[in-house]
């Protein structure tokens, strides 16, 4: 580990689980449209979480000025029309009620606030920076807490970049007064936050919390961790 000022962490799947908050979500959703319309619940959950995922992997510079909330009704109106429904009323109905069930399900990971923490006592200068959307993160970061641990925060609608963009993670350095040699980041997906990060000349730690294999030919991040523990030990060792 080389010594580093600044420290970016990304933010859905690393510092909370957020798969597990929107999939408990449109799970609790496609219960409640099942009972009223005796549909397979677990169909209408599958065909949401296909097409939610879609959206966000094909993702680019150029959807940043979707609304959010407009998306996801288009994204319930095309789940239900899997399981046999057209009904725009109640695909805005279902994106209204998903909302507020995911809003509910917000939790840190274990040691996600204490690591920010002690890297911040440590004198590290720290920043956010995700894909998601102002509509709905600015809320996030309030609900789960996080917002006085981090120096700037760097939302993709907000900034006009996506990552994996090395101009993102050099952007970042530079408002945090600092250089990518003397910073790392954190993130849980290789392609968006290892590759990009590695590019503009950060440290890169993958918390790979899915076991996911590297990707073929790809260059391996300098440290991969399993638990936010594991990241600790990495930027903070022992006697350093």
């Amino acid at each position: 580990m080389r010594s580093v000022d600044i420290v970016l962490f990304d933010l859905d799947d690393t510092l909370h689980d957020d798969t597990l908050a929107y999939q408990s979500a449109a799970e609790e959703v496609a219960h409640e449209i099942a009972a009223e319309h005796g549909i397979d619940a677990l169909a209408l959950k599958a065909a949401y979480v296909a097409a939610a995922e879609g959206f966000w992997k094909r993702l680019t510079a150029d959807n940043l000025r979707v609304e959010l909330a407009g998306v996801r009704e288009d994204l319930w109106g095309s789940a239900l029309e899997c399981v046999g429904i057209a009904d725009p009323m109640l695909a805005r109905r279902s994106a209204g009620l998903y909302s507020e069930y995911r809003r509910r399900r917000y939790e840190l990971f274990p040691g996600a606030a204490e690591l920010l923490r002690r890297l911040r006592d440590r004198g590290k200068r720290l920043g956010l920076v995700t894909n998601g959307f102002s509509e709905t993160h600015r809320d996030k970061i309030a609900l789960l807490r996080i917002g006085e641990y981090f120096d700037a925060v760097f939302i993709a609608d907000e900034v006009g970049m996506l990552k994996p963009d090395p101009l993102l993670f050099a952007h970042a350095c530079t408002t945090l007064r600092g250089s990518p040699s003397r910073s790392a980041m954190v993130g849980d997906r290789y392609d968006r936050d290892v590759r990009g990060a590695r590019e503009a000349g950060l440290f890169t730690v993958w918390l790979n919390v899915r076991d996911e294999a590297l990707p073929p030919d790809a260059p391996a991040p300098d440290a991969t961790c399993r638990s936010l523990a594991e990241v600790e030990r990495v930027l903070l060792p022992a006697g350093a």
